[in-house]
């Protein structure tokens, strides 16, 4: 009998790792990030910040009050996820449960997304704080649907544990990144049905489709429940969170990355939220033109996360992220001081790779980081943390554009600026994370 060649080995290896792809849970639980995605992109990103600048923006200060609007309802969505995302996480170390979860809070916030659409293409007279009657509960309706969005992501990607090994965790990390933003260019086919005018056009069919692709994970990704424990209320959860942070010395490594992950995601998040509206008022982008930017984005997010699989893999979850980071100032950095269109569509590319890279890297680092019987709740904390600074960074954009609003478009380039300096923070923190012996790369 012949050996088997490297070569034969390597080969059987690459074709073991594309049939690991294409496993049933796997591409049911990527499918699930091609489902989300379409929310967050077409909701997010695009529809719903041009859906409020079309209705309260006419000029460059009220462009600059639209951006306010827009940031002050992500930050209050966000202070509910960081009121509950701990207890989340406690959840799911105390059952193991996390697809029933998954599947009631996805249903709840397609429900709302498509509600969005239906009350926004209805004229109630009088007002609600001020503001319009439909415009108050279209943004009622984003804020809970935005909450139960990034809730359902939680038990999401605590489930990777559950299908994948350490060897193969950052590859399976990085396939289900890619396959999501997949999901972004069919979310994106809603729009030659709206066009330039009439924004909550997309709505209702994004949350059919965020549900419908939702779907093969309710149906073949399966928990591994653990034995049934003693039963204790919702809200005790915080005690065992209390009682961690008192164990802060044990677990220094994972506190210390959740700093500065706190940092960097709060200029991802920000950004994400702005992008559209700083590149039409900015850059002097078309809605046209900013679609066709987001495809290019998201084909670099595509191909980004899925070669950040195997960086992590090759250097290091840690190491991996450092090189993000760093895209992701320098991304910041040229689109801060963007004069024309053609160096926002290299910022928008290189935020791209970023935004796709940092979650592949970030998923991977916390399951290397943390004990086994406190993953979940390691991951309702990096949640908290995640949606603290999304609080913070749009207060942040939305306090600055609001107090230079009489200086036009110079208070988003000062908005942006301040996200530098966050980037910055993050990187020289996550350089301070010492990786345990048997993690250190």
């Amino acid at each position: 009998m012949e050996p088997i060649s490297k070569h034969q080995v390597a080969k059987e290896s690459k074709l073991n790792i594309w049939r690991l792809y294409f496993s049933l849970p796997i591409i049911s639980w990527a499918l699930y990030d091609f489902a989300n995605t379409i929310f967050s992109s077409n909701i997010n990103t695009i529809f719903f910040p041009f859906y409020l600048q079309e209705v309260i923006g006419e000029n460059e200060v009220l462009n600059q009050i639209a951006s306010t609007f827009v940031s002050y309802s992500n930050a209050v969505a966000s202070f509910f996820l960081v009121l509950f995302s701990p207890l989340f996480g406690v959840l799911i170390d105390r059952t193991g449960q996390k697809k029933k979860f998954i599947v009631v809070f996805t249903i709840i916030s397609a429900i709302c997304t498509m509600m969005m659409g239906i009350v926004a293409g209805q004229s109630y007279s009088g007002k609600w704080f001020g503001l319009p009657i439909t415009l108050s509960v279209v943004v009622i309706l984003f804020i809970f649907a935005k909450f139960f969005y990034h809730s359902s992501l939680i038990f999401y990607d605590a489930t990777i544990s559950d299908l994948a090994t350490k060897e193969t965790m950052p590859l399976i990390s990085g396939f289900g990144v890619a396959v999501g933003y997949i999901g972004t260019l069919v979310g994106l086919t809603v729009y030659p049905f709206v066009g330039n005018e009439g924004f909550h056009e997309a709505f209702l069919p994004t949350g059919i489709l965020f549900l419908l692709f939702s779907l093969p994970l309710f149906w073949f990704v399966k928990d591994k429940p653990l034995p049934i424990k003693k039963k204790e209320t919702f809200l005790s959860g915080y005690k065992e969170i209390i009682s961690t942070f008192k164990d802060m010395k044990q677990h220094q490594a994972i506190f210390t990355f959740m700093i500065a992950y706190f940092f960097l995601n709060d200029a991802l998040a920000t950004t994400i939220a702005m992008m559209a509206v700083y590149a039409k008022t900015i850059v002097g982008f078309t809605t046209g033109k900013f679609i066709l930017l987001y495809l290019v984005s998201t084909v670099s997010s595509i191909i980004g996360s899925f070669i950040f699989g195997y960086i992590a893999k090759a250097k290091g979850s840690k190491n991996a992220i450092s090189y993000v980071g760093i895209l992701l100032l320098v991304a910041l950095i040229i689109a801060a001081l963007a004069v024309n269109e053609s160096m926002f569509w290299l910022a928008g590319s290189m935020f791209g790779v970023a935004l796709g890279s940092m979650w592949v890297t970030t998923r991977t680092f916390i399951v290397e980081l943390t004990p086994e019987n406190k993953r979940g709740q390691f991951f309702g904390l990096f949640a908290f943390s995640g949606k603290v600074s999304s609080i913070v960074g749009p207060l942040l954009y939305g306090t600055i554009t609001l107090i230079f609003a009489d200086y036009g478009n110079i208070a988003s380039r000062l908005a942006l600026s301040s996200l530098i300096v966050l980037t910055v923070i993050g990187l020289f923190i996550h350089f301070k994370v010492k990786l345990p012996v048997e993690n250190d790369n």
